[in-house]
């Protein structure tokens, strides 16, 4: 123990000096300009990598043997990582913060699934076997009950502050936004039936497809009630789910006794409904959307669903900031719909990261053209390279990509 606690400190003591380092408030600046509406220029973030293939040097090398310590460890080597090689407008927080701790009862269905993984620390391919087959199903679904562990949540906040709470400040931070606690009807319809059986569901089952959205929804809410009731929310974040989340408006009369879902991000997504009409989204997703949204005070819609011809139906969501904007929609009639109204959250194709020499025109083209678009259109906009699945062993590839965008960025104008 006395062993990982020496590398915890040093690593703090790093982590530290970049965490006081002034870029951190100059970057602030510009993440909450963007979600502000305001235009000064693209944010770039790199999030969801593939941290399999990028150790150097030993730098990712886990040492600790505490798996509590070994967590702290591997956070702040992956920041540590960032801020050496490809740090674009990252922020790093002046503190480390500790989860709390919160167990669910589940809402009545776990996923069922084959899977297979094609290497080690690959993603996976997935089969869903369906458990939804008549709307008796439906009816097995019902209300997690979450309960806060605060016994357990302050003792690790005591052992990690001891460990390392005289070089960086340790605090206890609650639920952020992100991809876990977003509303997402229809990815997680996906796992519960299988994608075949969800499409045939639509056409064939619309009134069992109808319930179980509606469930859902039910569900997503009355889960939005208990963060609110055991003041579960943590509303000083600054990235969910990849993008900036930064802004001027949601600390707006903070109690930080009860932080409710008004001074938080709402995240809504469908990324299955890719396969489906515009008129099928906004039946069958946005119609569900507008309820879900409505409690939260700004909101971020879209993940990978290319979404440059919905912005009229997405638009109908309360309280809606951010769309998001995929590899597979076109920017140009994204930027158009979206104009000056809303913030685009712009994906570049990850396969550019997987071989830099090969792709840099590609990069450069693909940069070029949505900064074009958002400047034409004067939309607010952050970059955001996400889902790299790898890089073909070979880090650099990475670092280049950042270099580059990091470079057209920084000559950019609106």
């Amino acid at each position: 123990m006395e062993k990982d606690i020496q590398i915890l400190r040093e690593l703090a003591s790093r982590y530290a000096q970049i965490a006081n380092d002034p870029v951190n408030q100059e970057r602030t600046i510009l993440h909450r300009a963007v979600n502000d509406n305001k235009l000064l220029r693209p944010v770039v973030l790199l999030d969801e990598l593939p941290w399999h293939e990028l150790n150097i040097h030993d730098e990712l090398t886990e040492k600790c043997q505490d798996p509590d310590y070994r967590s702290v460890e591997t956070y702040m080597r992956r920041e540590l990582y960032k801020w050496n090689h490809m740090p674009a407008d990252m922020v790093v927080q002046p503190f480390y913060g500790v989860k709390k701790i919160i167990e669910t009862t589940g809402i009545g269905l776990e996923i069922k699934e084959e899977t297979k993984e094609t290497r080690p620390g690959a993603i996976q391919s997935h089969k869903y076997i369906n458990q939804i087959t008549c709307e008796e199903d439906v009816d097995k679904l019902h209300n997690q009950v979450l309960t806060y562990k605060e016994k357990e949540t302050m003792a690790l906040y005591e052992k990690i502050a001891s460990a390392i709470g005289d070089i960086l400040p340790v605090k206890v931070v609650g639920v952020e936004t992100g991809y876990a606690n977003a509303c997402k009807n229809w990815d997680d319809i996906a796992e519960y039936m299988g994608p075949e059986a969800v499409l045939y569901g639509l056409i064939e089952e619309p009134d069992m497809m109808h319930k179980l959205a509606g469930r859902l929804t039910d569900i997503f809410l009355d889960t939005v009630r208990q963060y609110e009731q055991w003041n579960l929310y943590e509303p000083n974040q600054i990235t969910m789910h990849g993008t900036t989340a930064l802004n001027s408006s949601l600390g707006k009369d903070l109690d930080y006794t009860h932080v409710t879902a008004k001074h938080m991000w709402g995240r809504g997504i469908a990324q299955f409904f890719t396969t489906v009409s515009k008129d099928m989204r906004s039946e069958y997703d946005i119609a569900y959307m507008k309820r879900a949204m409505e409690p939260f005070g700004l909101v971020y819609y879209g993940c990978c669903e290319p979404l440059h011809n919905m912005i009229d139906i997405v638009e109908q969501i309360p309280h809606i900031r951010k769309i998001s904007i995929t590899p597979w929609a076109d920017v140009d009639i994204g930027a158009a719909h979206m104009g000056s109204k809303y913030v685009m959250a712009f994906k570049p194709h990850p396969v550019y990261a997987t071989d830099f020499s090969l792709y840099r025109e590609h990069i450069r083209r693909e940069t070029k053209r949505m900064l074009a678009a958002v400047k034409r259109n004067k939309t607010a906009c952050d970059i955001v390279l996400k889902d790299v699945s790898t890089v073909n062993g070979d880090p650099e590839n990475l670092f280049q990509w950042e270099r580059l965008v990091m470079e057209m960025v920084r000559e950019f104008e609106y």
